[in-house]
């Protein structure tokens, strides 16, 4: 659902797999203190589960 959204507004985004990357991993636990997906940055703003209101507000798109 995130990744269609990001795609469908033109945001471009890299996507982890957290399931085979070890760095990956460590890194969503530090963002979210837990491991629950997706979890999405933008900018200094962490976004945990799919947010579209909040992920619109913080890109500035309708």
């Amino acid at each position: 659902m995130a990744r269609e959204f990001l795609s469908q507004a033109g945001i471009a985004f890299t996507a982890y797999d957290v399931s085979t990357d070890a760095a990956a991993q460590e890194r969503l636990r530090q963002l979210s203190g837990r491991v629950s997906l997706p979890v999405i940055t933008v900018d200094d703003a962490v976004v945990i589960g799919f947010q579209k209101a909040k992920l619109q507000e913080l890109l500035g798109i309708a």
